[in-house]
């Protein structure tokens, strides 16, 4: 624990070497103070530095001081003033041990010290002052570095120690100041995260505060934990091989946001590489009006790429980037050639327009559905598991990065919350709340609060549904451990038509089949997809995928041969645009890896190119008496009905869709509320012959002359 009085306790300088390099320093400096004073007929003015007399031009304009013997360069040696008086096995200085790391040279480090003196010890500044003739200037020159380092400051390769290209300037250890000054003038700073990183302080640069963090969520898991499957394993041997041997630049495209991040933690930790998680999106910027371009917007990156740099030279660690900014070009050029290990990871195929050096491009391994192993672990169950079916419940999350830990930790407070133990409803809910998506922009989203229990259905659509369910669960093992995919591009997806009479239930089972997985359904609003200009609506259904595509949900396209119709023989440029939407749409649900399910009142308007790709196609048959009954009964179990009531004979007369039931109840409902008594059954009558009405039937009973 640290207190105020181990803080304020002064510490010996024999216990830190960069204190005693500093005292040394110290002393050699005040011997080139004592050689310039001598002589020199200012040297006892106080006011020196502040004016120029007439005997100090007089000395000026006498013969140049020799500069070729530096404060170093005495009989005991640069190297054994780092720590004269401790013993061989003492460790280094961080100062040391940066400049092997970086390659800096002993003249590099020379000039390194020389110019953090002053932020470590106060006597440095007067004296400074001193020699660099101007009491305000209480840094380090660039002359004055030559002097104490005994070269002559018109030497090229010296000079050259202080250029932007330099191993100084260019790694960001060093800032060369005011740049409207002559060369010797200029003023040496040391960021001031460097100096706190030589004295032992390892807080990230304020900078970075929000856009930076360590990537240690993954990395912290011990050696035992899953993961990866084991198909995943032979990628991250090699990878981390690569990572291991040197610095790297690899670019991972990924197929769903967070696999580049799960394969990249494997790969670094197994390769024992720490890594920063730099995230350029959070750095974006608002335009400064709403006329303003990309180009207009504050440009951020170019300050924080080089503090970026610098924290990962100093932690010695790799830098992980994702996802990557609208425009990635800059950002690929400015890390790929700064030495470090850098991986990027995003959605878009590599463009070699980005940077002239090209990545190492690897496309990033899918992550299996459910990886119940991993789940086990980040919800912390014994080998007696969580008390639910684990694997069932997890199957249709396809949840990568760290969002599996996420999710299992939002599943344990929600769990806390109602305090009771994690049951299979927390995990689904908080499953789902990590996979949120931008959807909602173009479909109307549905939480499931329904079950089998909720559809009457004869036994064969009900069957069907539940197979929907299970392909559903178990497509990453059909289709890509077994290797069942068609190939071609083809993708993972489950695509199911369900086609009937309006009211038979379609829009409900597919509500109950999401329910069934655990998933949100989402009702793709047609009008916000189809557009009168060529080319919109395509852009619009791609826009829909592309987001499906990385989000675990269930997509529902309602009366779906609005857009999935048949095409036909082209007349005019209408039925060319047209066919080419249908064209479109053809190639996008081959290469679609989520749940589409699409509803139609005549299947036979729905192009047969689309029913060959359908996994399922489910039809939904008008209800009979018997079934029509049950779906009366289900739809009054909650309602308090009058004794004596019964919707047998209204479910033999009235034939009507369990859609029309379910209003006809409403409105019996609503006049038994403003009687304020019970459902009779003259009032589900009175709402049946309602639903005859609408639909411009003719009542049974009415209409006799």
């Amino acid at each position: 624990m640290t207190t105020y009085a181990s803080l304020t306790s002064p510490a010996s300088p024999a216990a830190d070497p960069l204190l005693v390099r500093l005292a040394r320093l110290r002393d050699r400096v005040a011997e080139l103070v004592a050689s310039r004073s001598t002589g020199d007929p200012t040297a006892s003015d106080p006011l020196r530095g502040l004016y120029l007399s007439d005997e100090a031009v007089q000395h000026l304009l006498g013969p140049a001081a020799a500069s070729s013997t530096g404060v170093f360069d005495d009989a005991a040696g640069f190297e054994d003033a780092a720590a004269p008086e401790a013993p061989e096995s003492a460790p280094a200085t961080r100062l040391e041990r940066l400049a092997v790391r970086l390659g800096l040279t002993e003249l590099d480090t020379r000039i390194l010290l020389l110019a953090l003196a002053p932020d470590l010890d106060r006597s440095f500044e007067p004296l400074y002052g001193y020699l660099n003739d101007d009491v305000s200037r209480r840094r380090a020159t660039t002359g004055l570095a030559l002097d104490l380092c005994g070269l002559p400051v018109h030497l090229a390769e010296a000079r050259a120690r202080f250029h932007p290209s330099s191993p100084l300037t260019a790694l960001g250890l060093l800032t060369v100041e005011e740049p409207e000054r002559p060369f010797l003038s200029r003023s040496l700073r040391v960021p001031d995260r460097l100096v706190a990183h030589l004295l032992g302080d390892g807080t990230l640069d304020a900078a970075l505060a929000g856009s930076v963090h360590p990537l240690d969520s993954l990395l912290s898991a011990p050696p035992s934990t899953p993961l990866s499957s084991p198909t995943h394993h032979e990628f991250t041997v090699k990878l981390a091989a690569r990572l291991a041997s040197g610095p790297l630049t690899v670019y991972l495209r990924e197929h769903r946001e967070g696999d580049g991040l799960a394969c990249a933690s494997a790969a670094l930790r197994a390769a024992g590489v720490e890594a920063l998680h730099f995230t350029p999106t959070a750095t974006e910027a608002p335009r400064l009006s709403p006329e303003a371009g990309e180009d207009h917007r504050p440009d951020i990156l170019s300050d924080l790429l080089p503090r970026l740099l610098r924290e990962a030279r100093l932690r010695d660690r790799a830098i992980f980037v994702s996802p990557l900014p609208e425009k990635p070009g800059p950002l690929l050029r400015t890390l790929t050639e700064a030495g470090v290990t850098v991986v990027f990871a995003g959605s878009r195929p590599y463009d070699p327009q980005w940077c002239d050096r090209d990545p190492l491009v690897l496309d990033a391994p899918r992550p299996h559905a459910g990886a119940v192993d991993t789940w086990a672990v980040a919800l912390g169950v014994g080998a007696d598991g969580p008390g639910f079916d684990l694997a069932a419940t997890v199957a249709p999350y396809r949840l990568g990065g760290d969002r599996i830990e996420r999710a299992a930790r939002a599943a344990l407070d929600l769990a806390a919350f109602d305090g009771t133990p994690v049951t299979a409803a927390h995990l689904r809910l908080a499953a789902r709340q990590q996979s949120a998506s931008g959807l909602e922009q173009h479909a109307r989203r549905i939480r499931p609060d329904v079950d089998w229990g909720d559809l009457v259905l004869p036994d064969k659509p009900l069957a069907q549904l539940h197979e929907l369910a299970l392909r559903a669960r178990h497509r990453d093992r059909v289709l890509g451990d077994w290797r069942l995919s068609a190939g071609g591009g083809r993708g993972r997806g489950v695509l199911g038509l369900f086609a009937g009479e309006s009211g038979t239930g379609k829009t409900l089972s597919a509500e109950v089949v999401a329910a069934e997985l655990g998933l949100d359904l989402y009702v793709v609003q047609l009008s916000s997809i189809v557009d009168k200009y060529v080319g919109e609506t395509e852009k619009n259904l791609e826009r829909i995928f592309t987001e499906a595509d990385r989000t675990d949900a269930v997509l529902l396209f309602d009366e779906a041969d609005a857009v999935f119709g048949k095409r036909s023989e082209v007349k005019d440029s209408h039925d060319k645009h047209a066919n080419m939407e249908s064209a479109y749409l053809l190639q996008r649900l081959e290469s679609f890896d989520g749940i589409a399910l699409l509803t139609t009142n005549l299947r036979a308007n729905i192009d047969e190119a689309f029913t060959r790709r359908l996994d399922l196609v489910v039809d939904f048959p008008f209800p009979n008496s018997g079934q029509r009954l049950a779906l009366w009964r289900h739809s009054l179990a909650a309602v308090p009905c009058a004794d004596g009531t019964d919707p047998a004979a209204v479910a033999r007369d009235f034939e009507l869709a369990g859609g029309s039931i379910r209003s006809a109840v409403v409105t019996a409902a609503y006049a038994a509320a403003g009687r304020g008594a019970a459902v009779t059954t003259a009032d589900l009558r009175e709402g049946a012959e309602r639903e005859y009405r609408k639909a411009g039937r003719l009542v049974p009973g009415e209409g006799n002359w």
